[in-house]
Order: structure tokens, then sequence, then C-alpha cells
């Protein structure tokens, strides 16, 4: 099978162990995991980002569209910010998680996960009926590079027009780089500060603006970053990876995202059979687990207390900044003191690890955007 291509393929190929990722043809590293994972933390990472899906959104009804398909309050963005969401099946299921940024008031720009660009799009569609909008689907239009880490904002200055630092946490703006016209938005998948690059007109055919930038980055002082790192990070800061940590057959209350549903708005898909799921009360949730013992826990790997199997894991792996092996799994509510001892069964062994705050793992006063600065 082709793999399918994404703006920064040419310099994948050329410096990076590029394998198949959802189709796509991906860094898993440049250097070493554990050298880039560490240049974010401490400094400045750049990923290629292109594989995910960028969507206009447009429009007369296209607010009221949005706030129908998106969790969150779509309704209360202004020109320029952006909310973090999930889009929901009728019976509460996580089609996606997703970022909806608003341009203009009848202008959006949407997006979501490299390996749901095909279904996100076609539930958008889908349910476009009854309302007066355009979408557009631009993932192989617009170029899309994540500059992240504590030095962000000094790396993306070097080649930008204008200072990026005066955009805010969740905002997107309008902004020149490398000569290039883009839009950078302040967030990200790695707890770090940092921004997204949308490299506008720029054809994945011929992606010369995005390898420009892509260069340009790396001589301002960015270190390239694979696939290995952006699992490592975003496992770290606690953030949900779809197909791992949430589907639809999660739903955002037991996965922890009660905090991105509004229940006030008058309707949303999902809304009745969420709530519902809040009157009864969940079975499950999502939490964090440190190891003890030596071991790495992986995904699927079963989660005990004592003879009792009380889940599974869903994500779970090396966290470089804390010398640790951490988890996410859905155990049932009871477990969710910080410092419970449970075992996760390495292949044969069981092995102790202890329930532990996860959204961020790390001490946020230290690393991620958050952190004290000296």
């Amino acid at each position: 099978m082709d793999l399918r291509k994404t703006h920064i393929y040419r310099y994948h190929v050329e410096h990076g162990n590029v394998v198949d990722f959802g189709g796509f043809a991906m860094p898993v590293w440049y250097e070493g995991i554990i050298p880039e994972h560490k240049s974010v933390r401490e400094a400045c990472g750049i990923f290629d980002t292109s594989h995910m899906g960028r969507v206009f959104a447009e429009g007369p009804e296209i607010e009221k569209f949005l706030d129908y398909v998106d969790s969150n309050d779509v309704g209360a963005l202004t020109d320029g910010k952006g909310v973090y969401g999930v889009m929901c099946k009728p019976d509460g299921g996580i089609v996606d998680d997703l970022i909806v940024y608003r341009r203009s008031p009848e202008s959006f720009l949407v997006v979501y996960n490299a390996g749901n660009r095909a279904k996100d799009f076609a539930w958008l569609q889908k349910n476009t009926k009854g309302f007066n909008v355009k979408l557009s689907d631009m993932s192989d239009k617009i170029g899309m590079i994540a500059v992240q880490g504590p030095k962000a904002t000094e790396v993306l200055a070097k080649i930008s027009a204008t200072d990026p630092n005066t955009i805010e946490r969740f905002h997107i703006a309008p902004l020149k780089v490398s000569g290039f016209d883009c839009l950078a938005a302040r967030t990200g998948y790695t707890g770090e500060d940092g921004f997204e690059v949308f490299i506008l007109d720029d054809p994945v055919a011929e992606p010369t603006k995005s390898l420009k930038i892509w260069y340009d980055l790396v001589a301002a002082g960015a270190k390239p970053c694979g696939l290995g790192s952006r699992d490592s990070l975003r496992l770290e800061a606690g953030l949900w990876l779809y197909g791992n940590d949430i589907d639809e057959t999660t739903n955002p209350v037991e996965a922890g995202l009660k905090w991105v549903v509004k229940m006030k708005k008058p309707y949303f898909n999902g809304k009745k059979a969420i709530e519902g799921i809040i009157e009864k009360g969940i079975t499950r949730t999502l939490l964090g687990i440190m190891m003890t013992e030596r071991g790495i826990p992986r995904h699927g790997y079963e989660v005990y207390d004592g003879d009792k199997k009380i889940g599974v894991v869903t994500s779970g792996g090396v966290a470089p900044i804390l010398d640790a092996s951490i988890a996410l799994a859905y155990l049932p509510p009871e477990y969710k003191e910080p410092g419970k001892e449970v075992q996760v069964k390495i292949r044969s062994n069981m092995v102790k690890g202890k329930i532990v705050k996860h959204h961020p793992f790390y001490d946020d006063s230290k690393y991620g955007w958050k952190r004290v600065k000296a």
C-alpha cells in the first residue's frame, strides 16, 4: 500500500525513521525519543502535524451548526479565540476531540485527529442538514507545523514578521512566517507553551512554503521531533489519545472531559444521553497510575487490585521527565484517591503501581505552559 505523504515528507525520508502511521508516512524519531522529548520540555521542538484534519467551516449559520455538533460553547467565542471540545454520537459516545477557532462571525477553522480525517468530515457533512453552512476540507491545501516548548515563542519570533507572543493561549491570528501568510494558534499537544502554525495556500503536492518554514525553524534552533516523543509528551501531560483513551464506546463524563461539555446549552449531539449518564453515575473513570516497581505498562495491559481485575491500561509508557513509568486506565471511581495501590499485569508479572494525579502527571509549576518562569 502506498502511504500518504505530508507536507514535510521530503525532510522525514531524508532525516527520520519513517513508519506507517494510520496510512501516513511519518517519522517516529530523528535523533531519538528521549532527546526529542527533553528538547520540548526544556527548549523548543517542532512536529509535522500536517496529517491532521483541517476544515474551513463557513456560512450564516455556522456558529449555530458548530454549537450543535460540538459539546463546548462555540457560541461564546469571539473573533480569534478557540475552544477544545468533543463531538458526540446520540448515545454520548465520542466521535472525536477537536479544536474550533473562530476567525470571524461566519468563518471558523476546525482541527481534528489525523486517524479520523475521513470519518470526521463525513460526520460533519452528515449533520449539516437544515443548516446554511459550507464545509471545505483543507487538509491537503494547508500545511501544519507545531512549535512547542518554553522557547517556542523565541524561536518562532526569529522567522516571523511580528511578535507571536501577542497571540494569547487558545487564540489564533494571522502571522507572516518566513515571508508566507500563515495562521498561528497558541495551542499544542505536549502540555507546553507553543504554537500550531497553519501554512496557507500550500498544497501537499508542492509544499514549498511548509518545507521552507520547517528548515527555517531548524536553523532558528528548533529540534525536529517525531511521533514517539509526541506521544510521550502528551502522556506526561495527561492528554487524551483518540483510539486509546477515548473512542465511540467512551463518554466525556467517564473520560474526565465533563469540563468541555456545556450542559446549559439548549442542545448538542449527545446531550440527552449525557444527562442520563450524569444522573445515573459512572461505573468507571480514567485515572493515572505511576509504577512503583520496575516495568512499563502498555495499552491493553490488565490492572488488578490483588486477585481482582479492575480495569485495563489505555495508554502507557516511560515519562522521561519523571524518570518513571506511567499509565492511563479506566478504573472504578472508588480508586480515584491518590496513593491507592494497584498492580499492572506486565507479561506474567504483577507489578506494583499507585494512583496519582494525571492531568498532568508532572508538577506544572516546573513543567508545561503553567510553569513558574525564573
